[in-house]
């Protein structure tokens, strides 16, 4: 009996330690993630960060299993909950709910993946991983700060919550790609002390770029900027599509299809953007396209001894995908000389050709709800929208529509400015870049903020401000 029990007792230690090694280990893996996030928020007999780190080894599974938990808890605390609710004034989240949502972003990787439910990776390395063993491609975010902070650039803060909250792009994003960021740099921060205890912190510059690569990491397109998810959406679907027709070609033919890629995508967003400004500014267009084909029609016969010189419009014109009398003047001013769209679109026409793809940037509820939380009203709000709720917009209607109008105008001039700019580069490049040079060149020579600037462009040498160094702190290089 003893020689049993003694046995017994050794199987216990024996058992104890392998467990102990399997959690050392990392061994628990996916098949274990919903123990392993019963513990993480009960905090009880487990370290936190060395779970979470398992969590989020342990990948998309990792985040679903902690997100499974948080809205068991959120279920249970609704309905507990017997206070009345309004649009205007939801139920506040508990103390609990809050710490598990704090839990969430750590395993994702990203602030508000409670919302978004988006598995993010930080290593490359990793994402390319993921990404073969998926067969998938990869969504790869570069930014200016960290997509777990509040304060990221602007850019990617709004991402968060007009792009990754949409339910539609959310679901689309966790299906087809492999997520990844990296920060570019530390995103700058200004503070405004108002010397009664009340501050503004704000965020100064910086922008955000989307790439998707193939499984293998290698560059297919980027889309700079904030664009609105109906146009976020439908780029990704297509990028996925062309993704999946390069995978089984060989590295030649892959090099050949993407060029022609890129070039018929930067003859259509010249076509498309022609097209808008004949809609809202017809007579401009017409003189635009006139003096433009004067300008071709003169520069053919000075090169008619030159058949190199001459300009290859008409060739490009029959690759375009629309064929019809009226785009062959538009082809030809597209082609020949692009700048001359830019010169004539001012801010003016520039919001008119927004509105025409307003329905590009509507938000969803979800991203709504992010916005409402985020933007609690004041007690003088609520009783004015309370008495007269006739009379007095909801606060948060006007700041979506004007998020709104602002993401279609962002949209335009991202697609028209922007992507095509990187379409052509893509087009004529001698061989497919390497993200990571593609980005130095977006950041430098798109968004103005290059890495040999450390001061990102806001403190110019030459400009005079009557501040010691001209205001600034540390090395000036």
């Amino acid at each position: 009996m003893r020689f049993l029990v003694a046995t017994m007792v050794l199987a216990a230690v024996f058992l104890g330690v392998l467990v102990s090694m399997a959690w050392s280990c990392g061994a628990y893996g996916t098949g274990n993630t919903d123990l392993l996030a019963r513990r993480v928020v009960a905090a009880e007999g487990v370290d936190v960060d060395a779970a979470i780190a398992e969590l989020r080894a342990a990948g998309p599974a990792g985040l679903e299993a902690l997100l499974q938990l948080r809205d068991k808890i959120a279920a249970e605390e609704q309905a507990s909950e017997q206070q009345a609710t309004s649009p205007l004034k939801p139920p506040k989240a508990s103390e609990r709910l809050a710490r598990v949502d704090a839990l969430v972003d750590k395993v994702a990787a990203q602030r508000g993946a409670s919302v978004s439910r988006l598995y993010w990776h930080t290593e490359f390395d990793r994402a390319v991983e993921a990404a073969r063993a998926e067969k998938k491609p990869i969504l790869s975010l570069r930014m200016l700060g960290d997509l777990r902070e509040e304060c990221s650039c602007a850019n990617s803060r709004f991402f968060r919550t007009s792009l990754y909250a949409n339910a539609e792009v959310s679901k689309y994003l966790r299906e087809n790609f492999v997520l990844h960021w990296r920060s570019v740099r530390p995103v700058p921060k200004v503070t405004v002390d108002f010397g009664d205890g009340r501050k503004l912190v704000r965020t100064v510059t910086g922008n955000s770029i989307h790439y998707v690569l193939d499984s293998e990491g290698r560059t297919i397109d980027g889309l700079p900027g904030l664009y609105g998810p109906q146009a976020f959406r439908r780029w990704l679907a297509d990028t996925k599509t062309f993704a999946e027709t390069l995978a089984p070609l060989s590295e030649k033919n892959q090099a050949y299809l993407l060029t022609q890629y890129h070039r018929d995508n930067a003859r259509r967003l010249g076509i498309l953007w022609t097209k808008d400004l004949s809609r809202v500014a017809p007579e401009l267009a017409n003189t635009l396209i006139a003096q433009e084909t004067a300008r071709i029609a003169a520069a053919k016969e000075a090169a008619k001894n030159d058949p190199a010189a001459t300009p290859t419009a008409r060739k490009a014109a029959e690759r375009a995908v629309g064929k019809t009398a009226v785009e062959a003047p538009i082809v030809e001013v597209v082609v020949a000389n692009g700048s001359a769209l830019e010169k004539s679109t001012n801010d003016e026409l520039w919001n008119k050709i927004a509105a025409l793809h307003a329905e590009d940037a509507k938000l969803d509820q979800a991203s709504v709800e992010v916005i409402r939380r985020e933007n609690p009203p004041t007690a003088q709000q609520a009783a004015r929208v309370a008495i007269t709720k006739t009379r007095v917009e909801d606060p948060i209607v006007r700041m979506v529509r004007q998020f709104e109008a602002s993401i279609a105008l962002d949209t335009v001039k991202n697609e028209y400015l922007l992507h095509r700019q990187i379409h052509e580069w893509l087009a004529t490049s001698a061989e497919r870049p390497e993200v990571e040079a593609l980005n130095e060149r977006v950041y430098a020579q798109l968004f103005l903020t290059p890495s040999s600037d450390p001061w990102l462009g806001l403190a110019p040498a030459d400009t005079y401000t009557a501040l010691e160094n001209g205001g600034a702190v540390g090395e000036r290089r």
